[in-house]
């Protein structure tokens, strides 16, 4: 895969996923590679109806177009595959990150960056958000962090972008030939609670277990005793049960 990034900033933005699912909509044959950028999010869409709001000139808010055929089951794990990209670049950068399912990316347990795809005419949107230069968490309704927190560093982000993307291109490329497997070495040496106990909440309804593994397209596999193991293909990982000591 061999992507020549479009990168198209904007001061200020609502949501970078709907500004290019617009465009993408007005624009058929729109290349893959296209990139739009803020430098202001006001109101960015996470998972779960989350919204992910990024002050001017802190963090780093784009969406990616990719251009990838219309098999909806291998969707969920092109946010895995950015999720990747994004661990490793951290890394690169001297930041130790984790992957939590489905798609965040995590330093010291705490979120840096949350990973939205959506698909779309012709293709799908990448969308990401990393804490680059945010300096407080207090306004975040879960544990956060941000890369300035973690090296003590203030970013210019433009160049930031443009490494990230590069990052992107194989972990896209494995993906887009092999879908989940191609990245699932990479994706398994980075979660943390791989075959340890968890907690799992779709809506209203909760589920523990153990986390058994993934299956061929992203899904978790939840070990709920010795003979069951279930495919989630959607929910959240919330602490899992405390488990109780009695006299």
């Amino acid at each position: 895969m061999k992507l020549p990034f479009n990168i198209i900033w904007h001061d200020r933005l609502s949501s970078t996923n709907t500004t290019l699912q617009e465009l993408a909509e007005r624009t058929p044959d729109l290349p893959s590679g296209t990139v739009i950028a803020a430098r202001e999010q006001t109101g960015g869409r996470g998972r779960l109806d989350r919204i992910w709001i990024s002050g001017k000139n802190e963090d780093l808010t784009f969406s990616l177009f990719l251009r990838a055929g219309p098999d909806l089951h291998r969707l969920p794990s092109v946010s895995m595959a950015a999720a990747v990209a994004v661990a490793d670049f951290l890394e690169n950068g001297g930041i130790h990150a984790s992957l939590k399912w489905p798609n965040d990316v995590l330093v010291n347990g705490k979120k840096i960056c949350g990973i939205l795809s959506e698909a779309v005419s012709g293709g799908v949107i990448i969308g990401i958000g990393l804490n680059v230069n945010m300096d407080t968490t207090g306004h975040i309704d879960q544990p956060a962090t941000s890369m300035r927190l973690e090296s003590g560093k203030h970013y210019d982000r433009e160049p930031l972008l443009q490494g990230l993307l590069e990052k992107l291109v194989p972990h896209l490329a494995a993906w887009e030939n092999h879908g989940f497997p191609g990245i699932r070495k990479s994706w398994e040496a980075r979660v943390t609670n791989l075959g340890k106990p968890i907690r799992l909440r779709d809506g209203n309804h909760e589920r523990n277990g153990v986390l058994a593994g993934f299956g061929e397209d992203g899904e978790l596999l939840l070990q709920t005793d010795e003979s069951t193991c279930i495919p989630i293909w959607s929910g959240e990982l919330t602490s899992p049960p405390r488990t109780r000591h009695h006299p």
